[in-house]
């Protein structure tokens, strides 16, 4: 069985313009992701977790550092749909499309979508608790109720590694924590790797490794 990590960052820099000033987020962040580990990302509003999630997702680049997804360098869209699975704050379904549509998005996004990819979709709604809402649109959802459907998408195409940036932050507590166990138990039913950013202790601490990102780097959380 291959040892490759999922995901390899290495002295990642990033950095902003912001009027005249030139603000350095991330200085040197490295970071190593191993098949079905869970990592937790806590740090201050502004530390640059959302900026580093979207280094490690390939949605940006870095200003200079090496990132590696299972050895290689290049993330195309295609690939991106097969390796990762994101999670957001915000959801991001299309309102228009059913549950079940919005699921299997992921599997249109990587060019395959028949009855194995169908019946999967419905498979993954029932393990998140929405087989009867498999129909409902996501406006006829609560918000508990649409994360449950963006991480049913984010399974959708068995990825290696799921990326969530604060996926319990529109939702209420017990809510929250419904979703950050979904996370970790189908996380590991699935085999994939999570990495969580989040402003919660207690949700952060349920993962094997903790990590606060502040000045630009990494510290033990």
């Amino acid at each position: 069985m291959s040892m490759m990590p999922i995901l390899q960052a290495t002295s990642l820099h990033k950095s902003y313009l912001s009027g005249e000033r030139h603000i350095e987020v991330l200085r040197g962040v490295d970071l190593v992701v191993a098949a079905g580990e869970s990592v937790s990302i806590r740090g201050e509003s502004g530390s640059g977790k959302s900026t580093l999630l979207n280094l490690l997702s390939g949605l940006d680049a870095p200003d200079s550092g090496e990132l590696r997804w299972e050895g290689e360098a290049s993330l195309t869209p295609v690939r991106r749909g097969r390796l990762l699975g994101l999670v957001f704050q915000a959801f991001y379904l299309v309102p228009e499309l059913d549950a079940e549509a919005n699921v299997l998005l992921a599997a249109r996004l990587v060019g395959k979508v028949g009855e194995p990819e169908r019946a999967r979709a419905r498979e993954l709604l029932r393990r998140v608790g929405l087989a009867e809402r498999a129909q409902h649109v996501p406006a006829k959802l609560s918000g508990g109720e649409r994360q449950r459907v963006a991480i049913a998408r984010a399974l959708m195409n068995r990825p290696r590694l799921i990326l969530a940036d604060e996926p319990t932050g529109n939702l209420d507590e017990g809510s929250g924590d419904a979703i950050i166990d979904l996370l970790l138990s189908l996380g590991r039913e699935e085999g994939c790797a999570l990495v969580l950013v989040t402003h919660n202790a207690a949700h952060a601490a349920r993962c094997a490794r903790r990590l606060f990102l502040r000045e630009g780097g990494f510290h033990a959380a």
